[in-house]
């Protein structure tokens, strides 16, 4: 076992008041529960959309922090 990972699992331990072989159980569970290679859906989704005239002047959905100063502005309203 890689000894950064073995470091890592013992502090889990340590961390959380179980043995060791609990905490790589507890992992190899976890990680064998979820299905390998499995292909994501291709089911196709449909999206309401609505008429109107496009988005607000000022507005760039590519600004996350834009959009949080906006909507804050709103909500001191």
């Amino acid at each position: 076992m890689d000894d950064d990972l073995l470091a890592q699992a013992k502090a889990e331990a340590a961390r959380s008041g179980r043995t060791l072989t609990q905490v790589i159980e507890d992992a190899l569970r976890e990680a064998l529960s979820k299905p390998l290679g499995r292909e994501p859906s291709k089911e196709r989704i449909r999206l309401r959309t609505f008429a109107g005239q496009g988005l607000q002047p000022g507005i760039d959905l590519d600004s996350a922090a834009s959009l949080l100063d906006l909507m804050d502005a709103d909500a001191a309203r």
